[in-house]
């Protein structure tokens, strides 16, 4: 009987030990998700390359064997202030810590040494890929008149898959998304000025490698970032707000706006020292716009280029 597309799911939950299954269940770690797809066996071929007297392909061996998932989650809260979203495991997965205060305030921030790990279980119409050790990076795409979106790419340990039928899912910890626009989206500032925004992004961008040496293990490591992105806002006149000026200049300035108007579902996403890239003009129903790259900077107190806190 043929697999159907359309019957896919995946469960993530956090390892307590690298590497090591934690049996994510449906009742308890079931993620909404849209975009799931999987390469369910990835590898390095090494070619044998064998002198021979005919002509014809070499065998090739198969080396550092690892999966690759992709998704996108709906950016919304939990539903209830102080709890974090169901993909929280999966953030922290993405070399960002987790931090919980006063009960109702919860705030992921980047961490120089990433040890958060997740397993998923992604199942497709009954056959199950069960992928341990992974961690990843993530990008946050907000356009107006959308819903907004994180997407993950996460990078784990191959093991082999089976039959298995597919969960039964509990939906919990993910509550129902708010378009990005006037109204839902808020308190958009860039080097201070509330500009007219029209759409924002970032691109976290770790650098995910995988590692199997000898006498060592199979693993998944985060060795650097680099987030950057970009946003497009009206342009305005010079003595609204000189843009050009904050390229040219050394100053990096702040980078933030609050999705959500409900406690439990709310999320302010800041970039507080972000630098400029080279300002670009382009079109919007006829109105001039400035396409403005940025890239996300630490100060010397490090680890504080950006927060994404849920409140």
């Amino acid at each position: 009987m043929p697999k159907r597309q359309k019957l896919r799911s995946l469960l993530a939950k956090a390892e307590s030990s690298y590497g090591t299954n934690p049996t994510p269940t449906g009742s308890a770690n079931y993620i909404q998700v849209t975009e799931l797809n999987i390469e369910p066996i990835v590898s390095d071929e090494v070619s044998r390359d064998l002198i021979r007297p005919y002509m014809g392909n070499y065998e090739v061996i198969p080396a550092n064997t690892r999966v690759n998932v992709t998704f996108s989650v709906e950016m919304s809260g939990s539903g209830s202030a102080g709890t974090a979203p169901k993909y929280g495991a999966i953030l922290k997965a993405c070399a960002l810590s987790e931090t919980i205060s006063g009960g109702n305030t919860v705030t992921y921030a980047p961490v120089t040494t990433p040890t958060d790990s997740v397993t998923l279980f992604v199942n497709y119409d009954g056959v199950r890929h069960m992928v341990t050790g992974c961690r990843g990076t993530f990008s946050i795409n907000c356009e107006v008149n959308q819903i907004p979106t994180i997407s993950f790419s996460l990078t784990g340990i191959f093991n082999a898959p089976t039959d298995t039928a597919a969960p039964s899912p509990t939906i919990s910890n993910q509550a129902s998304p708010l378009i990005f626009k006037n109204g839902s989206t808020s308190n958009f500032a860039i080097f201070g000025y509330a500009a007219a925004l029209q759409s924002w992004s970032l691109d976290f961008n770790n650098e995910v490698i995988y590692r199997e040496l000898v006498g060592g293990t199979k693993e998944v490591i985060i060795t650097d970032r680099k987030p950057a992105g970009n946003l497009v806002v009206e342009a305005v006149a010079l003595s609204a707000h000189n843009f050009f000026t904050d390229y040219t200049g050394t100053s990096t300035g702040t980078n933030t706006w609050l999705h959500g108007t409900v406690a439990g579902n709310k999320v302010t996403v800041s970039c507080p020292q972000s630098d400029l890239g080279q300002p670009t003009y382009e079109d919007s129903d006829g109105v001039q716009m400035l396409s403005l790259p940025y890239y996300a900077t630490p100060t010397a107190a490090a680890n504080n280029e950006f927060s994404l806190v849920f409140t």
